[in-house]
């Protein structure tokens, strides 16, 4: 009996340039990891369009409508903000970690406009903070 692993079934270390592996440890990564499914990098980048779909409506068209039927004083709009931001902000790292872990074509890309949207979070969350105390 052979324990042989078939040529097919073996999957060579990726070569990666210094940027890609510098995020990879930025992601927590591995950086000589063989390649992620393309699967999970898609799956994760739709999930966090759907969060950070949610976190849109909720901020700039559910709230701004509640204020005047419910008193959404008190930091309840500001904690809701900073709950509704971090669940956002967790779904772009997830993502960004799984584009990055699959070695998508489109990581840079998704990496540039994650990157844009979690700055925009971050200070969405210091200007709720500052509300909430307030």
């Amino acid at each position: 009996m052979s324990t042989t692993i078939p040529a097919a079934a073996t999957v060579a270390n990726p070569r990666r340039s210094e940027a890609d592996r510098a995020m990879r440890r930025l992601l927590f990564l591995p950086v000589d990891a063989p390649k992620a499914s393309l699967l999970d990098g898609q799956g994760a980048f739709s999930t966090s369009i759907a969060i950070s779909a949610a976190r849109c409506l909720i901020t700039y068209v559910l709230l701004p409508v509640l204020r005047p039927l419910v008193d959404l004083s008190g930091g309840v709009g500001p904690a809701l903000g900073l709950v509704v931001g971090f669940v956002s902000m967790v779904a772009i790292s997830y993502s960004m970690r799984r584009f990055f872990a699959a070695d998508h074509k489109y990581r840079w890309y998704y990496a540039a406009i994650g990157g844009a949207i979690f700055a925009l979070l971050v200070v969405q969350t210091v200007v709720d903070l500052r509300a909430a105390l307030a």
